[in-house]
């Protein structure tokens, strides 16, 4: 039985707290107030308090798909829930159970380190592991919900803590049902299922490039280097340039309209989807309307990557819209396609 003096320390509060360090877009924000949470049993009272003053609240992990405004209202709580441990093997799986606050990348580079291959392709992702599979974090073939066995977590309407199967959490590409429901479920573990017997991945375009004159039979940590080194070509260090990533999300359309769009567009770059449709590589329709490398003002689209939009340097959440704004208006007009954006907007 728990007593108090077994309870966690509450939640440690920051009034008001800067959070440029806490988004990889690198924008300027105050939050008015900031509670890091470094346990799951803070979030009981903490959630409560909130509700009864009425106060609006919103989690954060590492920032790296979020655009967040120069003033943010209400409680941001901090998701630094650590630790990462094998609850379970037999002769199919290993289950793992992994803190919501654990860096994504450095899981990955671990797993491959315990001999549990299966993540590797998406390497190199920035952000936390309680964020993956509410964005559904997906790289070279490869969704994080395929690897997911359950979720626990807080569920604010409720009150109380919940376990959501990977059926509950209705993934789909970069959607599941807590991001449907973004101000209920507060994510503290998440438990994988990595599979015993492993297949390399490497149908993606990129990938069988990079492999292509490879003749031996290839592990997961070379596939582990091979996305690494691709990803470090083509997306900048957010240390260095503010990003989020890929910006947009790549469009997804019917045969009809992709057959239309091939015979006015012969390079038109697209892929096969699960659903019998075809999903457009957006940074190839971004370029083709001439964004790459264009900068205006203190934002930009990065030179080596048209998906990847950029702050130079002292931007707000309204030039990066605005960017993004001018850039969905031009590939509607040109081809017909309607981008919509990946990062959330708080």
């Amino acid at each position: 039985m728990n007593s108090a003096k077994n309870a966690p320390p509450p939640a440690k509060l920051t009034a008001p707290m800067g959070l440029k360090h806490r988004n990889t877009l690198g924008l300027d924000c105050m939050a008015e107030s900031a509670y890091e949470i470094t346990a799951s049993d803070q979030l009981p009272s903490l959630i409560r308090t909130l509700e009864e003053q009425k106060r609006t609240w919103r989690v954060l992990g590492g920032g790296s798909n979020v655009i967040l405004p120069k003033q943010l209202d209400g409680a941001t709580l901090l998701m630094n829930i650590s630790g990462q441990e094998i609850i379970h093997a037999d002769e199919k799986n290993t289950l793992l159970a992994v803190g919501a606050g654990v860096n994504w990348h450095e899981l990955v580079a671990w797993t491959l380190e315990q001999d549990l291959p299966g993540l590797e392709n998406l390497a190199l992702i920035p952000g936390t592991v309680g964020a993956a599979p509410i964005q559904n974090i997906g790289a070279y073939g490869v969704e994080v919900g395929q690897y997911i066995d359950h979720i626990e977590a807080f569920d604010s309407v409720a009150q109380a803590f919940v376990t959501l199967s990977q059926e509950a959490c209705q993934f789909a590409y970069r959607d599941s049902y807590l991001k449907q429901h973004p101000t209920r479920f507060i994510v503290t573990k998440v438990v994988f299922q990595i599979p015993k017997a492993w297949q390399a991945r490497i149908h993606y375009a990129d990938l069988a490039k990079y492999f292509a004159d490879q003749e031996s039979k290839l592990n997961a940590e070379q596939i582990f280097t091979a996305v690494c080194k691709i990803r470090m070509q083509k997306l900048p260090d957010p240390k260095v340039i503010g990003n989020a990533g890929s910006f947009f999300h790549n469009p997804v359309v019917a045969q009809e309209q992709h057959a239309a769009l091939i015979a006015q567009f012969p390079d038109l770059v697209s892929y096969a989807d699960a659903m019998g449709k075809r999903k457009l590589a957006a940074g190839w329709l971004i370029d083709q309307c001439g964004f790459k490398g264009k900068q205006i003002g203190p934002v930009g689209v990065y030179e080596k990557q048209a998906l990847v939009l950029v702050n130079h340097g002292g931007a707000s959440a309204a030039d990066i819209l605005e960017l993004a704004s001018l850039i969905q208006y031009q590939v509607k007009e040109k081809f017909g396609v309607q981008l919509t954006i990946e990062p959330s907007i708080l």
